[in-house]
C-alpha cells in the first residue's frame, strides 16, 4: 500500500464550517442583538450613578450560542489559517516510505511550498514555488482525491523515466546509487530479512532507499510525465503503490512539502526520530 490516509469525516469542511458559523453568530450579535439587550438592560447603576456601555455589557447575560462563538471563533480561525495555509500535520499510516518515514511518524507539512490554495476547494490563490526533484511531497490520490498520499518526487514535467533492475533512469542517465548493507529497523534494532539499504542522489538530494531480493523489479516501462504532472516513487522501492502502477499526479493535486518528523508513536515513542529534517 501507499502511505495514504483518510478520515471518516472531511474535517477541512468541518473546521471551514465550523469557522464560518461562530463568525457569523459572534458578528450578528455585536452588531444587533448585543446592543439591543444593553438597552433593554440600561439605567442607574448602584447608588443611582449610571453604568457604562462596558459595565452593563459584563452584567448583560449572554446567550450560551453567543457565548461559545465568541471563545470558539479565535481559536478555530487561527487553526483554520495555520493548516490551511502554513503547516499540517499528518500521521504516517504504512510503510511504503521506509527508511525514511516509518508507520507511526508524525510529520509537518509545509502548504506555502507549492502555492497556497484555499481549503475544501484547492484554488490555487497564490504561485510560491514549484516541487523540487528529490523533494518529498504530499498530494491528493489521483484515483480518489479524497486520499492523501506522500512519495518522493522522481519526474518532474517532461521528464522521461524508466525503473530497470531497481534503479532509476531520468533523461537517460542512471540516478547515482552507493550502500548496499542490510538494512535495521531503527524500531527493533534487528536486521530485516532481504532488505537492502541503499543511497540514492535526486538532483541535490541525497536520501536512503529501500529493496528487497524479491521484489518489483519493474519491466523497462518507460514513462513520460506530461506538462502540469509529476512522477512519485516511495522509498521502499518493492513495497510502494505509486506512480509506476496509477500514473502521474497532476499539479493541483499537490498538497505540501514534508518538512519534519516532530512525533513518533506506534505503540511507544521513538525519541531518536523527533525533530528530524525530512530528506
Amino acid at each position: 500500500m501507499g502511505s495514504s490516509w483518510t478520515d471518516s469525516l472531511n474535517f477541512p469542511l468541518i473546521l471551514v464550517v465550523a469557522t464560518f458559523l461562530t463568525g457569523i453568530v459572534w458578528l450578528a450579535d455585536t452588531l444587533f442583538f448585543a446592543p439591543r439587550r444593553l438597552r433593554r438592560a440600561g439605567g442607574p447603576g448602584e447608588e443611582g450613578s449610571p453604568l457604562s456601555g462596558r459595565e452593563r455589557a459584563r452584567d448583560v447575560e449572554q446567550p450560551i450560542l453567543v457565548e461559545y462563538s465568541r471563545s470558539f471563533f479565535p481559536v478555530l480561525l487561527i487553526v483554520l489559517v495555520l493548516r490551511s495555509f502554513l503547516f499540517e500535520p499528518f500521521r504516517i499510516p504504512s510503510g511504503s516510505m521506509i527508511p525514511t518515514l516509518l508507520i507511526g511518524d508524525y510529520i509537518l507539512v509545509n502548504k506555502f511550498a507549492y502555492g497556497v490554495r484555499l481549503p475544501v476547494i484547492h484554488t490555487k490563490i497564490l504561485d510560491t514555488g514549484e516541487p523540487e526533484r528529490g523533494d518529498v511531497a504530499v498530494f491528493r490520490y489521483p484515483d480518489d482525491p479524497s486520499l492523501d498520499y506522500i512519495k518522493r518526487v522522481v519526474g518532474l514535467p517532461g521528464d522521461t523515466i524508466t525503473y530497470r533492475n531497481k534503479t532509476l533512469i531520468v533523461n537517460g542517465e542512471e540516478v547515482p546509487v552507493s550502500g548496499g548493507e542490510p538494512y535495521v529497523s531503527p524500531v527493533s534494532d534487528a536486521v530485516v530479512a532481504g532488505a537492502t539499504l541503499r543511497r540514492e542522489r535526486l538532483g541535490d538530494v541525497e536520501h536512503d532507499i529501500l529493496v528487497f531480493d524479491q521484489g518489483f523489479s519493474g519491466s523497462d516501462n518507460v514513462y513520460e510525465v506530461p506538462q502540469g504532472h509529476y512522477f512519485m516513487v516511495g522509498d521502499n522501492r518493492d513495497k510502494s503503490n505509486d506512480s509506476r502502477f496509477w500514473g502521474f499526479v497532476p499539479e493541483e493535486n499537490l498538497v505540501g512539502k514534508a518538512t519534519l518528523i516532530w512525533m513518533h508513536w506506534n505503540g511507544g515513542v521513538l525519541w531518536s526520530r523527533l525533530g528530524d529534517s525530512i530528506r
